[in-house]
């Protein structure tokens, strides 16, 4: 029997690239549902790495009309976005 790898844990992954790529100061306290827009942890140029990692490491393809808060401003939405697009 081939034992088949559980998926990468997403939520974990989003948190850690926005820990190491974007200024949080107090990561410790980063929930899931915080606004990375309105923290000001996240601003337009850094919605471009993000969109950037999301296409180049976890193999999506992110449209214009998908940058939208709604799939964007939390690591709750950027994790059920990628679930979304995973299924596609």
């Amino acid at each position: 029997m081939i034992a088949v790898a559980p998926p990468p844990d997403v939520r974990a992954t989003l948190r850690h690239f926005i820990l190491d790529n974007f200024y949080v100061a107090n990561a410790a306290s980063l929930s899931d549902e915080a606004s990375l827009l309105d923290s000001g942890i996240i601003d337009s140029t850094g919605v471009l790495e993000l969109v950037g990692f999301l296409e180049h490491d976890l193999g999506l393809t992110v449209a214009d009309a998908e940058l939208v808060p709604e799939n964007l401003d939390t690591i709750s939405r950027l994790a059920a976005f990628v679930d979304r697009k995973r299924r596609v």
